[in-house]
C-alpha cells in the first residue's frame, strides 16, 4: 500500500513541483495540499496522512511552529522543505532538534527546477521519513549540558581514532553520542550525508552549543585530539596521515551509494593508516553506506559499532552492516558514546 503524503507550502508552484515528484514513486502517493498550517491541521484530521513535507517560512504560521504542535498532539513523520542559505539551514537545523525527520533544500530560483533536478532526492528523503520510528522522534528529550564534560578519569590512547557515519536521524543521533565526550577525547571524525551550506551551519551550531571543538573539514586541516571534524556537504572527505599527522583531504570525485559525503570513502580511506587503534560507528540512515567500509575496517581489527533498531530513527545503513556482520557490537544510542570511548582509552 503506497503511503500517503500532505505536501504544505505556501507556494503553488513548488506544491505543483512536488506533488508531480512524489507521484514518480510507487511508494508514494499525494493525498492532498495545504497553503498554510491552519489548512494544514484540517487536512491533517481529513486524510489522515503518513508524511508531511513542510515548508519553513509560511504565512500565519511558521513551519516550526507548526510542526512544534504536530510533535506535542500528533506526531508523525515530516520534511521540511528549507531554503539553501546559512539562515535557512540553522532554521533546519532547529527543526531537527523538534522532530522532523529529515529536509529537502529548495532551491532559490524555483523558474530554472526541474523535476529531473531532485527527483530522487526528494522520493528517497520522504520514503525513508515515512519508515521512521516515530518512537524515537516523539521522545526527544532536551539537552541538559551544553560545555565540555571533565576527563572523569579517561585516558585517552594517543593512537585512537574514532569514525561515525550516518544519514536519516543522524545529526540528532551523533549530536548525543559527542556531547558524552570528556574534554580530552581522541580525535573524532563524522559522515552525515549532507548539502553544501547545511554542514557550515551544523558546525557552527554544534560548536556554540556544545562547547568543544566542532568543524566543518577543510581540504588539508590537521585532526586533533579533543575535537570533532564533520564532512562538509557535497565532498567526499578522506583521512590521510603524514608522519605521525592525520589531515583532512577533500575531493569532489562521484557520488559512492549515492551520496557524496560518503562513509564508505571515509572508512577505506583509514584502511591504509598506520600506528592507529580506530573504532567506528554506524549510526541511524536509509540505505548501505557505509556498511563494506565498516566490515573492511572490522577485518582490519578495528572495533566496530552499529546502532541498534529500537533507537535509530531509521534502521537502513545499520541493517545493512548487520547483514554483513560488519560490527562488533549492536548498541542503543544511549550506550554507543562511552563503548568507543572504552576501545580507544580506558576509564579509572
Amino acid at each position: 500500500m503506497k503511503k500517503k503524503v500532505l505536501i504544505v507550502d505556501d507556494s503553488s508552484t513548488i506544491r505543483k513541483i512536488l506533488k508531480e515528484v512524489i507521484s514518480t514513486s510507487d511508494l508514494l502517493e499525494v493525498v492532498g495540499e495545504a497553503e498554510d498550517p491552519y489548512q494544514a491541521r484540517e487536512l491533517i484530521k481529513k486524510l489522515d496522512p503518513d508524511v508531511l513535507t513542510l515548508d519553513i517560512e509560511m504565512p500565519k504560521m511558521d513551519g516550526l511552529s507548526f510542526l512544534k504542535n504536530i510533535m506535542r498532539l500528533r506526531p508523525m513523520p515530516v520534511v521540511m522543505i528549507s531554503t539553501l542559505t546559512e539562515q535557512g539551514s540553522d532554521i533546519a537545523m532547529q527543526a531537527l532538534e523538534i522532530g522532523a525527520v529529515d529536509y529537502v533544500p529548495k532551491p532559490t530560483d524555483i523558474r530554472k527546477l526541474g523535476v529531473e533536478d531532485f527527483q530522487g532526492l526528494i522520493v528517497d528523503k520522504i520514503v525513508a521519513a515515512s519508515r521512521a520510528n516515530m518512537s524515537v522522534l516523539a521522545d526527544k528529550g532536551t539537552r541538559s549540558e551544553n560545555k565540555p564534560r571533565p576527563a572523569d578519569g579517561y585516558q585517552p590512547d594517543a593512537s585512537g581514532l574514532i569514525l561515525i557515519g550516518s544519514s536519516t536521524g543522524g545529526i540528532e543521533a551523533f549530536t548525543s553520542v559527542i556531547e558524552t565526550f570528556p574534554v580530552n577525547f581522541p580525535p573524532t571524525v563524522i559522515v552525515q550525508h549532507i548539502p553544501p551550506v547545511f554542514s557550515t551551519s551544523l558546525a557552527k551550531r554544534l560548536d556554540g552549543t556544545l562547547k568543544i571543538g566542532v568543524h566543518e573539514a577543510s581540504d588539508g586541516q590537521t585532526i586533533e585530539p579533543g575535537n570533532v571534524y564533520i564532512a562538509q556537504g557535497g565532498a567526499h572527505l578522506e583521512i590521510r596521515q603524514r608522519q605521525s599527522e592525520l589531515y583532512c583531504c577533500e575531493s569532489d570525485a562521484p557520488a559512492v551509494n549515492n551520496h557524496r559525503p560518503s562513509v564508505d570513502v571515509m572508512f577505506d580511506s583509514v584502511l591504509q593508516l598506520k600506528g592507529r587503534k580506530i573504532v567506528a560507528a554506524v549510526l541511524t540512515g536509509m540505505g548501505k553506506d557505509g556498511a563494506a567500509g565498516l566490515k573492511k575496517l572490522k577485518d582490519e581489527k578495528a572495533h566496530t559499532v552499529i546502532q541498534d533498531e529500537s533507537s535509530s530513527v531509521v534502521w537502513g545503513m545499520p541493517k545493512a552492516a548487520y547483514e554483513l556482520g560488519a560490527h562488533c557490537e549492536v548498541l542503543p544510542l544511549d550506550k554507543i558514546g562511552r563503548a568507543l570511548l572504552s576501545k580507544v582509552g580506558a576509564f579509572r
